[in-house]
């Protein structure tokens, strides 16, 4: 199978809780079925400054999984007013157990494995894209 690269869609910015900017990302915008049940899968690396964003039409609780998927990631959910509700940290790669939300979620962000606590990021932290 082809490697399929990474198309910038956008530019999202983490913010703490209290407006400083953690980080900026270059991001993929999943926000078809396709593209949503496609994900990163295929794919054999990311740069760090990269991830995909999943943009859902409401925020409900969310369950990922990893198939398919050939790079380990931090999973970040995030609810409709762009803040941060949940982690699964260091999914690994081509597992299938599914990796629950815990809360509702109308955003997931996929961003390379060990980011999260690199970034330290949190509950209650925001994106903008």
């Amino acid at each position: 199978k082809n490697e399929i690269t990474f198309k910038k869609e956008g530019e999202l910015t983490l913010f703490r809780s209290k407006d400083s900017v953690i980080q900026t990302l270059d991001i993929e915008i999943a926000d078809n079925d396709y593209e949503r049940e496609t994900g990163l899968m295929y794919r054999h690396s990311m740069q760090e400054k990269q991830g995909m964003l999943f943009v859902f039409k409401e925020s409900k609780p969310r369950y990922f999984y990893m198939k398919n998927t050939n790079i380990p990631l931090d999973l970040i959910y995030l609810d409709d007013n762009y803040k941060i509700v949940s982690f699964q940290k260091n999914a690994k790669p081509n597992d299938e157990t599914t990796l629950p939300s815990h809360a509702n979620a109308k955003y997931v962000l996929e961003i390379n494995a060990g980011l999260a606590d690199q970034w330290t990021l949190k509950v209650g932290d925001s994106i903008s894209y």
